[in-house]
């Protein structure tokens, strides 16, 4: 049995690994089959990660991130988890090459997913002026022309932040009336960068190497029309990756996993978790690894504190049995040839 088991391969996961690791905890990380590094992967040039005064790819950051983290003796496992026993003691991790993984501790750091338009552009032009993170790309489109597409508080927020930089955003939503606050809605309504289209959504997205328009079509009448633009912003939510601890962990009105105050305690003991999947609000790289820092350090204070577990105590009782075992058979060798 392990002393801890770290689910993700996000910021929040590898920084966990990181910490756990040089603690001396041997940590076992299970990355994705198929989607290893989270979000980052699917980003191109990244310049707000404290520590690249000149950016870094997000693919090369998240593989500085797994390197360091093997570096300290972390094993990652490619592989899906598919079941989760996280009542009592001992935490089981089951995967989908019918492996069980058992450890004393576990961190869940899942992270969220972006929900998407749903086109088949957006797998090619992702990171090439369309993006899903105002935040995170905005300083690329200075004096440009953009689109943000959603109706609620997240779509009202990239909207007027995207002004700062933009010449002209417009706010794209297939309804006339806006599900985001009031506050929200009267400050996008009160800046005069920020133009509405209503009762459109997006028909297709125009661009080979990068976004060049859009296809729009009334939702009433279902005519289409086009619209040059230099970037588009998908702001319709994301979906925590929470789907294998419904009903086992304690979840929060937004639908991410429930910590204790700013710690990472889950509502199990010896449950930890980081990362977006705990964060409905900034999901930035820097704000997830410090949160796997911080789950990374409960979870060790958490294994110090424990007794000495009783797998532990059969392990090396068996282990002297078999030392005397071979201690009497060499004797008992050696008494014959003698």
């Amino acid at each position: 049995m392990r002393d801890i088991i770290i689910i993700g391969s996000g910021p929040a996961g590898f920084t966990a690994a990181i910490y756990a690791a040089r603690a001396e905890l041997k940590p076992l990380l299970i990355a994705s089959s198929v989607e290893i590094g989270g979000e980052l992967m699917n980003t191109t040039e990244v310049e707000n990660f404290p520590g690249f005064p000149e950016g870094i790819m997000g693919p090369d950051l998240m593989a500085k991130l797994q390197a360091q983290a093997e570096r300290f003796g972390t094993e990652v496992v490619y592989d899906d988890v598919v079941e989760l026993e996280l009542d009592g003691p001992v935490k089981r991790v089951k995967l989908g090459n019918g492996e069980t993984h058992e450890a004393a501790a576990l961190i869940y750091a899942t992270g969220s997913a972006y929900r998407k338009l749903g086109l088949p552009e957006e797998e090619v032009l992702s990171g090439h002026g369309l993006s899903w993170c105002a935040t995170c790309d905005g300083f690329f489109f200075r004096q440009k022309t953009i689109a943000v597409v959603g109706g609620g508080d997240s779509a009202m927020e990239e909207a007027t932040f995207l002004t700062r930089f933009a010449d002209k955003v417009y706010v794209i939503h297939r309804r006339d009336t806006l599900k985001a606050s009031k506050i929200m809605q009267q400050r996008a309504f009160d800046n005069e960068k920020i133009e509405f289209i209503w009762n459109a959504e997006i028909a297709a997205i125009h661009g080979t190497t990068a976004v060049t328009g859009v296809t729009l079509r009334d939702t009433v009448t279902g005519d289409e029309r086009g619209l040059d633009l230099d970037g588009l912003f998908v702001a319709i939510g994301n979906d925590p990756r929470t789907h294998l601890v419904h009903g086992k962990l304690e979840l929060t009105p937004e639908g991410t996993i429930a910590v204790e105050g700013r710690t990472s305690k889950t509502s199990l003991p010896g449950v930890f978790a980081a990362g977006d999947v705990t964060d409905p609000h900034y999901r930035q790289a820097v704000t997830a690894a410090g949160s796997g820092t911080v789950a990374a350090l409960d979870a060790e204070q958490y294994l110090a504190a424990l007794p000495k577990a009783p797998e532990a105590e059969v392990a090396a009782a068996a282990t002297s049995v078999a030392e005397a075992e071979a201690v009497e058979a060499v004797e008992a060798e050696f008494a014959v040839v003698n």
